[in-house]
């Protein structure tokens, strides 16, 4: 038994992200990237392991970083009380090479299997591969986390203070808003009217036959896009929006082209679970709302869809932060019965999610990541979900879909033009980057349905 002074209760938000895991559907959180020359990497791309897991382990033993607890733990505890109970991390088995890819194209294909490949629950929760062949000059790297650890934002922050040799928690440009004393916080009873309230709105708007919704295949497809943020945000701003609303505007336009490649009708709109950073978070790894946007498929005019979708989250981001979590998940019993229901669900048809990532490049044991990707579970009955980034200037983005049913290629190049469309729409005047995203998250679960 471990002692009770090593051992940490579960928030109900990451107790609920345990529950969720499957072996169909794993629930992590992935960031791929390319690391450059330099430190433990050779010029030739080769990759000194044993130097990358000493720096890795002094990060983790530096008292200064209390941040990576999480790393040192795993779930222990049982059903009815799961905790994070003290065990350090077998880094010979946590921090490896993979076989050697070909490209990014390879990288992607490492990704997709990792989101059918479940964590051992035997050690904490997380592991960072190193993935030779990715990149011309330098190699690929993967740090996968459990969702139990940390959503979205957090995980970014984690990653911040693994990678970076002088971590700073938060993004230096955008400070975690602190917890607002004057807000008025709902009531339990009225919580929960909500929460039955959003359950049954969840039933009541059922979406006709698509290939976006059904049972989830072990078929995984992934590919990666990025563009300038700069010339994005000023697009963006051109139309009315944020950087936040252009990506669901040239999502809009991947989703079309994917529902064309399968041989499906284009319908007028589709609604996309887009999850929202709570600020409120205390020391729990997940604290997200949701917000459901529908996505204009039929309008063609770029600058349109971008105005229209940002009419629509400017109201929906605040609804969501003032409505919180889904009730039914800060529960045991809750979260199996929604992920029953979130099997079976005909109310939103995809997932969208944007973190703002580090402006800065990060390090890692001397070499530097030139890129860095989410990747972000499909969970439930939905097919499709795609995650961007912000870092270094650039918005990285994810296309992650079930190949049984769709084309990863056809939504990522889609996706790609998309966002291309709305840059070159940038006055030619350079402005700074809006990267107002309405606090949202990287990693939707069943949780942001």
């Amino acid at each position: 038994m471990p002692d009770r002074r090593s051992t940490e209760s579960l928030s109900a938000a990451d107790a609920s992200n345990v529950i969720l895991d499957a072996v169909d559907q794993v629930n992590v959180f992935l960031m791929a990237g390319i690391l450059g020359p330099g430190g433990f990497v050779g010029a030739d791309g080769g990759a000194d392991l044993e130097r990358l897991r000493d720096v890795i382990g002094e990060r983790l033993a530096d008292p200064s970083l209390p941040g990576l607890r999480r790393f040192g733990q795993r779930v222990g505890g049982t059903s009815r009380r799961p905790v994070w109970e003290t065990c350090p991390p077998d880094l010979a088995r946590q921090v490896r090479q993979t076989e050697q890819v070909t490209g990014t194209d390879g990288l992607s294909a490492v990704c997709a299997t990792l989101m059918t490949t479940p964590l051992p629950a035997d050690r904490p929760l997380w592991e960072l591969l190193i993935v030779p062949g990715a990149a011309e000059a330098g190699t690929g790297i993967i740090l996968r986390i459990h969702h139990a650890v940390a959503d979205g934002v957090a995980g970014v922050r984690l990653a911040q203070l693994l990678f970076d040799p002088s971590p700073d928690p938060q993004p230096a440009d955008r400070p975690v808003p602190a917890p607002r004393p004057d807000r008025p916080r709902p009531s339990r009873w009225r919580g929960l009217l909500g929460g039955l309230s959003r359950l049954s709105a969840m039933f009541s708007v059922r979406l006709g036959q698509t290939a976006l919704l059904g049972p989830i295949s072990h078929r995984r497809g992934i590919a990666f896009g990025d563009v300038p943020l700069e010339a994005l945000a000023g697009g963006a701003r051109a139309a009315g929006g944020t950087v936040n609303d252009a990506l669901l505007a040239a999502v809009a336009a991947g989703v079309a082209d994917t529902l064309r490649a399968a041989g499906e009708q284009v319908p007028t709109e589709l609604p996309a679970s887009i999850p929202v950073a709570l600020p409120d978070r205390g020391t729990s790894g997940n604290a997200v709302g949701v917000m459901v946007v529908p996505l204009p498929l039929a309008e063609a005019d770029v600058a349109a869809r971008v105005a229209r979708i940002a009419g629509t989250t400017k109201v929906a981001k605040a609804e969501a932060r003032a409505l919180g979590t889904y009730e039914l998940t800060r529960s045991a019993w809750g979260t199996r019965i929604f992920a029953f229901l979130a099997k079976r669900q005909r109310f939103v048809a995809l997932f969208v999610t944007n973190v703002r990532g580090p402006a800065q490049l990060l390090s890692l044991a001397g070499a530097p990541l030139e890129r860095a990707w989410p990747v972000t579970p499909i969970q439930g009955n939905v097919r499709l979900g795609i995650s961007a980034m912000s870092y270094g200037g650039r918005l990285e983005c994810v296309a992650h879909v079930d190949a049984g049913a769709l084309d990863a290629e056809v939504m990522g190049v889609a996706l790609q033009e998309g966002l291309e469309r709305i840059c070159a729409s940038a006055p030619s005047t350079p402005t700074a980057p809006d990267l107002e995203s309405g606090g949202v998250q990287r990693n939707p679960s069943p949780a942001t349905l």
